[in-house]
């Protein structure tokens, strides 16, 4: 009869996929923005309408973060302190001796979790996933009259996060990123039976030569009740979802990474960009208090840095064409929604990307998941990032960090890489910098990534003294933007190459004002030095002070750092020994160490606006990396050039089909063939007499049998300009009760000044919001001019409202809305 039971339950398993229980909870959550005197103030009854109920908190949902807008609010740093979060759960366990957890996926930066005035968890670190069991406090709690009387048999949770600045803690607040505070991944209720499974270990490879795959499957168990018998299933299915093999043991003692299951795999499919083949595993564990049933995604690929050479894949040459991203976006900070990372990510594969560094923090599981079936091969971060090195406190928070990076996102085949540390060699936070002691603690680290996952290698980026320590280093090299001019790129990489094993270039580009655009982007260029090395150095991301540089001196246009992403990945492609490179960064961040960008709090390097709102710059990658044919002409957000009558501009088309011919005003100016080596746009540019007033640009683009057109209009401009003298402010857009404005300026002669840079301050009195905070060129009520313009929105929220407009040495301008 046992035998019977045991088998229908594994049937049910292998067919229902039944086990533990996990909602999200996201709802009906309050939030206060600052500390309260004692866990008291957060479950204390509070009388309808009392005028002396304080603090008063909001509703709010989750993800949330504190810094939702304040990380680029351009009046000062944002906030960083402690906030508290407070719901009620109804807490119903269907297991008997079953197990209730809460299940953070990532909260910061130092999180308290208390249920109804009992603490039951504690938490140091804002990036890796952790539980806390309150089976016991939520038992004791709803014995209680408090219980039933004040909370109607529901459970009081109050959790306190805080990202106060602290030395002791990593990330260093010398970071180029904001620190946030809050719940800003998703928090789980999970339901378990007295056993479970904490984690499953699922070790891919693959021998090439014999085409035969191997899974190693090991098995930790939650096990607070210390069980001693169980029986586990495991099966892997193949990508189409059929059953490869199973097995199924019996297990007599729980303790520590069990080894439950080894699958062979003739001819498997392989794990690659272009076809990212993911087969299933799925464990099953039978206790005597129930069942759970665990899904794990693996790929089979082998992957190799050659020595002195250059990245394979599956035994081929690939050249790794990468990106960064950050968790952060406009309006919710660090609290992106899975919607919203899947929409990154799809954007990030559609520009051609077959990479990317997670910087520089373990990342969202939902993030390595999309990277999994995409095909995006991953570096994973630690985040050991500049400062220096702390005392126990700081160490042991690194190694519980690398520790969890590790194991939480152990069975992803995208992950190659397990980044160490980022910029170990920026002092700063403590007195004593002790390099030494830094190396020390870099090989422990490197030894203890190496101890949990032999197969992956180790990295860091920019600490030359420590660069003979990890398996893969990447130097820092920003040819054309911190140092030197970007036609050094090719010498500088090669330069650099030669002095490590394994080479990996990591951070390049540069900043770029979304919407301005320049006739001549390269004319202050002769005043830079070059072939004096392209690193980086401290003060160079200043804008004033030191030697001149791009960074400090040139214009922030889309058009100068289109050049310089167009420049270089034609060179890369002429580099047969390079690993590959990661630019920086995918999307435009919040910072507290730029208040003076145009943007102000806003490192701008990305080739998509906080929003993801593309730039110019998008289309370069594509035009290199994407497989699906596509045409782009140059300036889509360039309303108006200028020039003198009759005189030659260039009009460049980024596209990757094999040949375009572009029209300007009906008339051909003929068919080119694509060729890299022609810079810039790969040959496809073209010199154009453009007319005074409106001109249309189109763009036909073959390749094979498809064809493409890309079209735009564009004013040209031949009267010449002063300074600008006043602002002119005009009503461009209503929709939705949205209104954007739009302002100019001009000179005595009402002439625009297309080259203008002012900074720009909005305003706004009345019924309306202003839509600013986001940290866009179009969502910043301070922002630097584009080409002599800017633009905001307002809510009108069915009102009126009037809009201000001021800069220095300008009248300030109005306009009722």
């Amino acid at each position: 009869m046992k035998k019977i039971k045991l088998g229908l339950i594994l049937i049910l398993l292998s067919v229902y996929g039944y086990g533990q229980q996990t909602s999200r909870i996201n709802n009906n959550w309050q939030f206060l923005k600052q500390d309260i005197g004692g866990i008291w103030e957060a479950v204390r009854p509070v009388t309808a309408g009392n005028p002396e109920s304080v603090p008063v908190w909001s509703q709010v949902s989750l993800p949330h973060c504190f810094n939702s807008r304040d990380a680029v609010d351009p009046t000062g740093n944002y906030y960083q302190g402690p906030g508290w979060y407070r719901t009620q759960i109804d807490v119903q366990n269907p297991y008997t001796y079953g197990r209730t957890l809460l299940h953070f996926e990532g909260a910061g930066q130092k999180t308290d979790v208390y249920l109804y005035t009992t603490k039951v968890g504690s938490h140091l670190g804002g990036y890796d996933e952790w539980t806390v069991d309150i089976t016991k406090a939520a038992e004791d709690f709803k014995k209680t009259a408090v219980c039933k009387k004040q909370f109607g048999g529901k459970v009081p949770i109050s959790i306190r996060c805080d990202n106060s600045r602290d030395l002791e803690s990593i990330p260093s607040r010398l970071s180029d990123f904001c620190v946030y505070g809050g719940i800003y991944r998703y928090l789980n209720l999970v339901y378990a039976p007295s056993l479970s499974i904490d984690k499953v270990f699922a070790s891919a490879s693959v021998d090439l030569q014999k085409k035969a795959g191997l899974v190693n499957v090991r098995l930790r168990f939650y096990n607070p009740g210390k069980d001693s018998l169980a029986t586990v299933k495991s099966s892997l299915f193949d990508p189409a979802g059929r059953v490869v093999d199973s097995s199924q043991i019996k297990l007599k003692g729980l303790k520590g990474d069990i080894a439950v299951s080894s699958f062979s795999v003739q001819n498997p499919s392989l794990w690659s960009p272009n076809n990212p083949a993911l087969y299933t595993l799925k464990v099953s564990v039978i206790g005597k208090t129930g069942a759970v049933m665990q899904t794990e995604k693996v790929g089979f690929r082998n992957f190799e840095f050659v020595d002195y050479g250059p990245f394979k894949l599956n035994g081929q040459r690939l050249l790794l064409k990468g990106t960064h991203r950050h968790d952060d976006q406009a309006g919710v900070a660090a609290a992106v929604t899975e919607d919203m990372m899947r929409k990154e990510m799809l954007m990030i594969k559609d520009m051609g990307a077959n990479f990317i560094r997670l910087g520089h923090y373990q990342q969202s599981r939902i993030i390595l998941n999309l990277c999994d079936s995409l095909g995006i091969l991953v570096w994973e971060e630690e985040p050991w990032c500049r400062g220096g090195l702390g005392g126990d406190v700081y160490k042991n928070q690194a190694r519980g960090m690398l520790t969890n990076m590790i194991e939480q996102h152990y069975n992803h085949p995208a992950v190659i890489i397990w980044g160490l540390g980022n910029e170990n060699d920026w002092e700063g936070d403590f007195s004593d910098f002790d390099k030494q002691e830094i190396r020390t603690f870099m090989g422990e680290q490197n030894d203890r990534a190496h101890r949990l996952d032999p197969s992956r290698k180790t990295a860091i980026r920019r600490c030359d003294f420590c660069k003979d320590i990890v398996d893969v280093y990447s130097p820092s090299i920003w040819a054309g933007w911190y140092r030197g001019a970007y036609k050094d790129y090719k010498y500088t990489t090669e330069t650099e190459f030669k002095l490590v094993k394994h080479f990996l270039h990591i951070e390049w580009g540069g900043d770029s004002q979304a919407l301005r655009n320049s006739e001549d982007p390269e004319g202050f260029l002769n005043n830079i030095p070059t072939g004096k090395g392209a690193d980086e150095r401290l003060g160079d991301a200043n804008l004033h002070g030191g030697n001149a540089r791009v960074s400090r001196d040139g214009d922030w246009s889309e058009s100068y750092i289109c050049d310089l992403f167009d420049w270089t990945l034609k060179e890369q492609e002429t580099m047969p020994w390079l690993t590959g490179t990661a630019f920086w960064t995918f999307k435009d961040f919040a910072t507290p160490l730029r208040p003076e960008n145009p943007v102000p709090y806003v490192n701008q390097k990305g080739v998509v606006e906080h929003d993801l709102t593309k730039k110019e710059s998008y289309y370069v990658f594509q035009s290199y990396w994407a497989n699906k044919p596509m045409v782009h002409i140059y300036g889509h957000n360039w309303p108006v050039r200028w020039g003198k009558a009759g005189e030659l501009k260039m009009v460049k088309v980024y596209s990757n089909c094999t040949e375009a011919e572009l029209f300007a005003n009906g008339k051909s100016y003929g068919v080119k063939k694509r060729n890299s080596a022609d810079f810039p746009a790969a040959g496809f540019h073209w010199d154009v007499v453009f007319k005074p007033g409106s001109n249309h640009l189109k763009v036909v683009a073959k390749s094979g049998g498809t064809v493409l057109t890309d079209e735009i209009d564009q004013m040209y401009q031949t009267e010449k300009w002063s300074k600008p003298s006043k602002i002119i402010i005009k009503k461009v857009s209503l929709a939705e009760g949205v209104v954007t404005v739009q302002v100019n300026l001009v000179d005595d002669q009402g002439i625009q000044c297309l080259d203008a840079k002012n900074t720009i301050t909005f305003s706004l009195a009345g019924d309306g919001t202003l839509l600013d905070n986001v940290g866009t060129s179009r969502g910043s009520r301070v922002v630097q001019a584009y080409n002599g313009r800017a633009l905001i929105s307002v809510k009108t929220n069915n009102g009126s409202s009037t809009i201000g407009v001021s800069s220095a040495g300008l009248p300030t301008v109005f306009l009722a809305l």
